[in-house]
């Protein structure tokens, strides 16, 4: 239900590693910075916006744990993200992030996307 991708190295040298990804999507995104055994989400999305459906977000720096649970089944996961890869959650599936270390993460969609299309589990 939920994909986990690392990101394509396409270089590794002294100064580091170079990686990329592909993207259809644009227009403004979220840049987020986590602290260790913070929990963000704890939310689903029905879908109503594109950029939600799937959600689409890119660890680009340290781990976390991915908790989910489908809205409309008794399928559930977990999932340690250790970036740089790209998660993918699918609308109707609830959502948190457990940071295991500190965190970077780019949000493929912006604040606007979530207004109206994020739920609590209580709002099935």
């Amino acid at each position: 239900m939920v994909t986990v991708e690392p990101l394509a190295l396409i270089g590794s040298d002294e100064r580091g590693a170079t990686f990329v990804f592909d993207n259809d999507r644009t227009g403004q995104f979220i840049v987020v910075h986590r602290k260790k055994c913070s929990i963000s989400g704890r939310q689903f999305h029905k879908g109503r916006t594109p950029h939600k459906n799937p959600e689409k977000l890119l660890i680009m720096q340290g781990t976390a744990r991915l908790n989910w649970r489908d809205t409309r089944s008794v399928a559930t996961g977990s999932v340690l993200v250790e970036g740089p890869a790209m998660a993918q959650v699918p609308a109707y599936v609830w959502h948190e992030l457990v940071a295991e270390t500190d965190f970077v993460m780019l949000e493929l969609n912006a604040l606007a996307d979530g207004q109206e299309d994020t739920f609590t589990w209580e709002e099935r």
